[in-house]
């Protein structure tokens, strides 16, 4: 039973879904629709692609043997992508966009020639240079752009200082115009002997959910080819930019040695004004806010050098002011830097300001021991700050807080809402403390050894602390296996297509539909292309390594079947129940995500794509998760732009993944 005014304003969408009522118009389609181009530029556009696609499937072949030049290939294919994705998807947004299409044929295929004669330039080049890797989540190849400073020698030695630059919202930034801006804007900021990385973030979803994962798979592919001090690594953005540089700066704290956004949103509730339109938020919709917002996070920059930027005239001046706040609560004072009389834009005397700043921080580096520590989590999926690991919570989606220090003789360590935790240092800076305090218990720590990294973790039973053996792997809520169901789509993921007969015809269309929309949508807004595979089909190796999206039932996709008796919701061709919670399974099906009982360590999620629909696309500050862990969709109501059917229950699952009494 869920709460009664949401069950109103679900019976209010039922009753409108078959009412006479004249609807609104349907959610404009983004990316927008494109413009027409001369037939002449679209056939040279199309031969010049088909040509590159033709030498990049040879060069597959051909570098088998040569690893060290196979893994170039992203380099090449990113040009092939961005023509294909415009010429398949009606992605040409002016007629200009034409004569970039050519100039990235070109540049594709000299880059494919130089890699054929094993000569790759680019890999060596200064100055604007746009790379691509291969994607773990989709397989797709994403790009990212390069400024690389005349300093860079390849064989130096020498590590550089990162900048990664995060865009803002362009709607018809498609993958033809990304990679074509890298070959012409230097952006914002250049600063001296540094390396900045320009995100292409999967489009425009202010680097959240796979746009988040895309910096960390950059960072991976950046520090492969270029040689990037650690201790050097600083996040900037502007406008949607900056909204993804607060979330990257409070909810990976500390892995940078700045953090400098300008403008963007910080927090859901007041800069969407969520509450001023109909259905009203859900309670676990309001739970969910605690995933992405910033504000819920402000004490996390206390070990981290910060300093925003608004313009006086800039309306989103809101976001830091409530950062601001939310800081100040903490006992932080934020550097806030304002343009006077300016709109949304830089000043030019903040950047000077905030150059200065940054590259203050910059040569003092990251360290990766401070003597104080305070950091604050609502879900696992966040869970470290420096020699902090925060292993396990009494209870998701509320906050978690811990503050630690090193004394002369002890690590002092408070805690709330936390169940496990891990302390790690680096080699050579483990303290000399002969004693752990936390929370009123006192442990003797282990000796640390000079040249050996120093771990200890602790568990917390019955109230009392006391250290722990290594994870023994039970079932239960743990970093990247926490949920809710969008957190499967942060890593390797396989659409499941049933091919048997569904427990039920209704129940069988609605799934195919919500999965060819799930397909659909997945490129649109996240710009690869889902891998898909039939039941029959999916292996032990696609088990192991990938979370596995199962659409259909029990009856009709055969690794659904396997797993059905497993799951805490069960689902037959009489009922769904879920607890004392019973529905017919004749119109209601399960939406979830669940560790795969076939493999624990990755999920399954039954029915669901990514949970924000078409209402959020025109704003990124409303891509946020629209669904909890669980819940059950009444199918005699249509999919709408909020939801995939009349929610008529949801939850989240408990700490060790069981089901929780309904909510009220």
């Amino acid at each position: 039973m869920i709460r009664s005014s949401l069950l109103l304003s679900l019976f209010a969408i039922a009753a409108c879904a078959f009412c006479g009522t004249p609807q609104k118009p349907g959610p404009k389609r983004l990316p927008p629709e494109g413009v027409p181009i001369p037939d002449a530029e679209k056939a040279e556009l199309s031969a010049g692609a088909k040509q590159l696609g033709e030498m990049i499937e040879k060069l597959k072949v051909d570098l088998k043997g040569k690893p060290e030049l196979l893994d170039l290939l992203p380099d090449v294919q990113i040009y092939h992508n961005a023509l294909r994705y415009a010429l398949t998807y009606d992605e040409f947004f002016d007629p200009k966009d034409a004569g970039s299409g050519k100039m990235l044929v070109k540049t594709g295929l000299e880059r494919a020639r130089q890699l054929a004669e094993g000569k790759p330039s680019w890999t060596t080049a200064t100055g604007l240079v746009p790379r691509g890797y291969v994607s773990k989540i989709d397989g797709s190849v994403q790009p990212y752009g390069l400024v690389v400073p005349e300093t860079f020698k390849p064989d130096a030695g020498k590590k550089h200082r990162l900048d990664f630059w995060f865009h803002g919202r362009d709607d018809k930034l498609s993958e033809l115009r990304f990679v074509a801006s890298r070959h012409k804007d230097a952006g914002e900021f250049t600063p001296a002997d540094t390396i900045v990385a320009h995100l292409y973030g999967r489009y425009c979803n202010a680097n959240k959910f796979a746009g988040e994962m895309d910096l960390f798979e950059t960072l991976e592919h950046v520090r492969k080819h270029y040689p990037i001090d650690d201790a050097r690594i600083l996040v900037r953005g502007f406008s949607m930019g900056g909204a993804a540089c607060w979330h990257f700066g409070v909810h990976h704290p500390g892995l940078w040695a700045g953090v400098a956004p300008g403008a963007g949103f910080t927090e859901t509730p007041e800069y969407t004004k969520a509450f001023q339109s109909e259905p009203k938020p859900t309670w676990f919709e309001q739970k969910l806010w605690r995933w992405y917002d910033s504000v819920d996070y402000a004490v996390n920059l206390f070990n981290v050098p910060t300093i925003a930027y608004s313009g006086e005239l800039d309306k989103q001046k809101q976001a830091s002011d409530a950062m601001a706040k939310a800081m100040k609560e903490e006992g932080i004072e934020l550097k806030h830097v304002i343009g006077p009389n300016t709109p949304h834009k830089y000043h030019p005397d903040s950047k000077k300001e905030i150059n200065a700043f940054l590259d203050e921080a910059a040569a003092k580096g990251n360290d990766p021991v401070p003597q104080k520590i305070r950091f604050t989590t609502w879900t696992l999926r966040y869970n470290r700050m420096k020699w902090i690991i925060v292993d396990g919570l009494e209870k998701h989606w509320d906050r978690a807080r811990v503050d630690a220090e090193i004394k002369a003789d002890a690590i002092d360590v408070k805690t709330q809402n936390v169940s496990a935790l891990t302390l790690e240092f680096p080699a050579g800076r483990a303290p000399a403390a002969a004693k752990i305090l936390i929370d009123g218990s006192e442990l003797a720590a282990p000796p640390a050894a000079a040249d050996k990294s120093f771990t200890m973790r602790l568990a917390k039973s019955g109230g009392k602390w006391a250290a722990a053996a290594a994870d023994d792997g039970s079932l239960r809520k743990r970093h990247r296996l926490q949920g809710p169901i969008d957190d499967a789509f942060l890593d390797s993921f396989i659409m499941v297509k049933p091919t048997g007969k569904p427990l039920n015809a209704k129940v069988g269309e609605w799934a195919a539909k919500e999965l060819d929309r799930a397909i659909k949508e997945w490129r649109s807004q996240y710009r690869g292309e889902a891998r898909v595979m039939n039941d029959d089909a999916i292996t032990e190796a696609e088990i192991a390594g990938s979370n596995l999206v199962l659409w259909g039932d029990p009856s009709s996709n055969k690794i659904l079947a396997k797993i059905a008796d497993k799951l805490p919701i069960k689902w037959d061709d009489k009922s769904v129940r879920a607890g004392e919670l019973s529905f017919s399974s004749e119109h209601h099906a399960p939406v979830m995500i669940y560790p795969n009982p076939l493999n624990p360590k990755r999920y399954v999620v039954i029915n669901s794509g990514f949970t924000f629909r078409e209402q959020a696309y025109t704003s990124n500050a409303r891509q946020i998760p629209n669904l909890p862990d669980y819940a059950i969709v009444d199918l005699n109501t249509p999919p709408n732009n909020k939801w995939p059917g009349a929610i008529v229950d949801a939850n989240f699952f408990g700490e060790k993944w069981e089901l929780l009494p309904p909510v009220k």
